[in-house]
């Protein structure tokens, strides 16, 4: 018998560590070739890891809720055969995913830098990721890094200081009884993720919103006949979310960097040719942003039956790795508890987010012509916030885009000639 340890495998592209989130097997079990070992989450993708072997497992490295890193050793296993060498599974298939890390570019050591680990290894950081670091006050040598040969990476840099923001340097003694009557609940899994995708928001978005309201009464109108019709042929019905895509297309071909992405390294925007949405799910373990792709050549009808597949996929935590990556601007909506307004946050790296807000019947004062009587005027209308990174967003810019996307929402029939 021989020992055969087994790393965490590549799991996406760009990639470098995941949270131990279940462990499927213990020491004693006999495994099959195959058979599930451990459910790891990295940046809202969870993903089910199978034995590449089939023996007995020896140990299980890390404690559920902790960090392991790509290639670290997860299980050591007693296997039949001669003596074998640690080895990590091809990159794998989640069951729920979520946007990857962005990409890092590799970065040249500075003199005379060491690690922080106790070697004499030179320290590896992009100019970029150096200078957030002075901004954020946050020593690299101390750091452990998680990019390859030890690169110390942005993320690496941002969890060193949301880890010094959360332990305060003297924390107040604790109230009698405190123990028993309050339930301490560790950031894990989806609710972890979604904090860091939050902080990294908030490190580099410099926001602003615009709120406009959009008279709704001829959308409602379309869409409540055409529902019916689809109600009759025994279709699902259509949300108002496949009207807002198409209606972001007409935003799109006059403002095109409002489809774009924000490249950090290289300080420059990427304005991106294909339309892919991304659609805020809320599910039982938190906000959840799937992406429809290519929606230019999507009919709304095409539209609504993919958002409701994939909204579905999301509330059973069935949804696939590339069902939640490439996103280029992102739709927030609560539905009927949208409220009046609000101001969404910004998906980093994309440079704008839509609310969506709810639909609601006005009384407001009128003037019929010019000198004629003033009247009441009973209307059905729906308030849009759009959030924006102010960097690359100017205020007129992110305005008349909203207003574009406005007029096509009051003139709905285009949206299904187009």
């Amino acid at each position: 018998m021989a020992q055969f340890e087994f790393r965490l495998p590549d799991i996406g592209e760009g990639v470098v560590e995941g949270e131990i989130v279940k462990w499927l097997v213990k020491a004693g079990d006999e495994i099959a070739e195959d058979q599930p070992l451990v459910e790891v989450m990295t940046d809202k993708a969870t993903v089910t890891i199978p034995s590449p072997r089939r023996g007995k497992v020896i140990k299980t490295v890390g404690k559920e809720g902790e960090i392991a890193k790509v290639h670290q050793t997860l299980v050591v296993l007693e296997v039949d055969g001669a003596p074998a060498t640690a080895q990590a599974a091809p990159t794998l298939p989640p069951q729920h995913a979520g946007q990857p890390a962005p990409l890092q570019s590799a970065g040249t050591p500075a003199p005379g830098a060491k690690g922080g680990n106790g070697d004499d290894r030179r320290l590896l950081a992009t100019p970029v990721t150096r200078r957030m670091a002075r901004e954020m006050g946050v020593d690299l040598a101390q750091l452990q890094g998680s990019g390859p040969q030890g690169r110390v990476m942005k993320a690496d840099v941002l969890a060193q200081a949301q880890l010094r923001q959360e332990r305060p340097a003297q924390p107040p003694p604790p109230s009698p009884g405190a123990a028993e009557a309050d339930e301490v609940r560790p950031l894990r899994g989806l609710r972890k993720s979604i904090a860091r995708t939050m902080a990294q928001s908030h490190t580099y978005v410099v926001p602003f919103t615009f709120v406009e309201e959009c008279d709704t009464g001829a959308l409602t109108a379309l869409r409540a006949k055409i529902n019916a019709q689809l109600t009759r042929e025994g279709e699902p019905k259509l949300s108002y979310l496949p009207f807002i895509a198409r209606a972001l297309l007409r935003g799109f071909d006059k403002f095109p960097d409002l489809n774009a992405l924000m490249d950090e390294e290289k300080q420059a925007l990427v304005v991106k040719r294909e339309v892919n949405l991304g659609f805020g799910a809320a599910t039982d373990a938190g906000l959840t942003v799937f992406v429809v792709r290519d929606v230019a050549h999507k009919s709304v009808r095409q539209l609504g039956a993919e958002i409701e597949r994939l909204a579905k996929a999301a509330r059973e935590n069935k949804l696939q790795l590339h069902e939640l990556q490439g996103s280029t601007f992102t739709i927030t909506s609560l539905g009927k508890d949208g409220g009046l307004m609000a101001t969404p946050v910004v998906k980093h790296p994309e440079v704008a987010i839509l609310g969506v807000h709810k639909i609601k019947e006005w009384a407001r004062p009128v003037r019929h012509g010019t000198e004629g009587a003033l009247g009441i005027e009973i209307a059905e209308r729906m308030n849009l916030s759009c959030s924006f990174d102010h960097r690359v967003i100017d205020g007129h810019i992110g305005a008349a885009f909203l207003y574009e996307v406005i007029a096509a929402l009051e003139s709905p029939e285009r949206l299904l000639i187009d």
